[in-house]
């Protein structure tokens, strides 16, 4: 679950980091009071989108930039008549680009230099790791491709916790000195409190900056969050920005299960990541595109297989169906009712190829036999995959 940079800049003041001051706005009048409590001086105003790239994204009507530095209120009021409720487009959003529904607006710094400085879950190693760099400012994507010699990485043992050699060891190598060192270790242990917390994935701060009178701010911040763990945090859960997730996304959130919009046509319905993956990839094999990610577990019932086949039609991109399910405590009985049942309630007309092995498997393929929907069984994932790609490329 992602938030935005206002909430984000919000937790992070909780937990002692230093940040510019800033307003939220949602609407013209929000945007006036916001303007008014920043004064007449330089301001920041951001367009807030779970997306990067902002400063450099061009809006559908010509507007250049969703992070604009202006001089003064007039110029504040102007750039966010350009960008409030308009659609941003970013190197993140793809060309259909997310409409702007809430701005942001900060005071200015006066900078000295930009750092990068993150805290993330490396799964490899079930640790946490900081990553800092003194390439702030810009994507650390590319510095590691460029110039990877300029990114610091440092483990964080999830028993022992952020040490204060972390801390010096970090700023000593980003080439802090004296009451600097002393800041940035106030700001890194604050930054790893709320990541531990919170139970996040990602805090990023990008960039970290330095003043000309030598004080450390958070300009910019990214924050994302285990959904797993959001149970545990519902003052974390109101932070969700439903406008910012794909509907579909949202309705599967609802019925538990894990569904991932994708730009193909061909859907598939799989229980276990691991297979979805493998469903997709073999899919691009045979030349298609897969439309979505749609795992439904290991104990999904009828209802939710039905709930997944609502959702996986409800996208006008999707040309044909692959069912691929394994099955171990999710018995295939129970996926075949699902799709009869499914069938009944949503009309499916596009093709339908359906693979089921495991666990009552022989009893599924009965009541799929029995069940007059039109559907074409296969026996293997290879030939399930050969086959729906054919015949949406022969609906075609």
């Amino acid at each position: 679950m992602n938030i935005h940079e206002y909430q984000a800049k919000r937790l992070l003041q909780e937990y002692g980091v230093p940040v510019p001051r800033g307003y939220a706005a949602t609407n013209s009048r929000e945007v006036e009071t916001a303007i008014s409590h920043l004064g007449d001086d330089m301001i920041v105003v951001k367009a807030q989108i779970h997306a990067g790239g902002r400063g450099k994204g061009t809006f559908t009507d010509g507007y250049k930039g969703g992070v604009k530095v202006v001089k003064n209120r007039e110029e504040a009021q102007e750039a966010a008549n350009h960008m409030l409720d308009n659609t941003l487009v970013t190197a993140q959003t793809g060309p259909e680009g997310r409409k702007v529904q809430t701005l942001y607006f900060t005071e200015a710094c006066d900078i000295d230099h930009e750092y990068y400085l993150a805290i993330v879950l490396d799964r490899e190693t079930a640790q946490s790791v900081i990553i800092a760099s003194t390439e702030g400012g810009m994507d650390i994507e590319a510095v590691a491709e460029k110039t990877p010699e300029k990114i610091i990485r440092v483990p964080i043992s999830p028993t022992m916790g952020l040490r204060h050699y972390h801390c010096r060891r970090v700023a000593f190598a980003l080439g802090f000195a004296g009451d600097q060192v002393k800041q940035f270790a106030r700001i890194l242990t604050g930054l790893y409190k709320m990541f531990w917390e919170k139970n996040a994935m990602l805090v990023e701060i990008n960039p970290l900056v330095t003043t000309k009178q030598g004080q450390l701010i958070a300009l910019d911040a990214k924050v994302s969050f285990d959904s797993n763990a959001i149970f545990q945090h519902p003052e974390i859960q109101q932070l969700r920005d439903l406008n910012e997730e794909d509907p579909k996304e949202i309705e599967a959130s609802k019925h538990n299960l894990a569904y991932i919009a994708l730009d193909g046509n061909i859907a598939c319905m799989v229980n276990g990541a691991g297979l979805a993956m493998a469903t997709m990839d073999i899919i691009q094999s045979f030349g298609g595109s897969p439309a979505n990610f749609l795992d439904v577990g290991g104990g999904a019932n009828e209802d939710q297989v039905t709930a997944a086949f609502k959702i996986i039609l409800s996208d006008p991109n999707v040309k044909g169906i692959l069912v691929n399910i394994f099955g171990g405590i999710m018995k295939c009985d129970v996926i075949a009712n699902g799709i009869v049942a499914a069938a009944k309630n949503v009309e499916i007309k596009v093709p339908l190829v359906v693979r089921l092995e495991g666990t009552n498997v022989e009893a599924g393929k009965k009541i799929l036999r029995e069940s007059g929907v039109a559907l074409t069984p296969a026996d293997s994932l290879v030939q399930a995959a050969e086959i729906i790609v054919e015949q949406v490329k022969n609906a075609d």
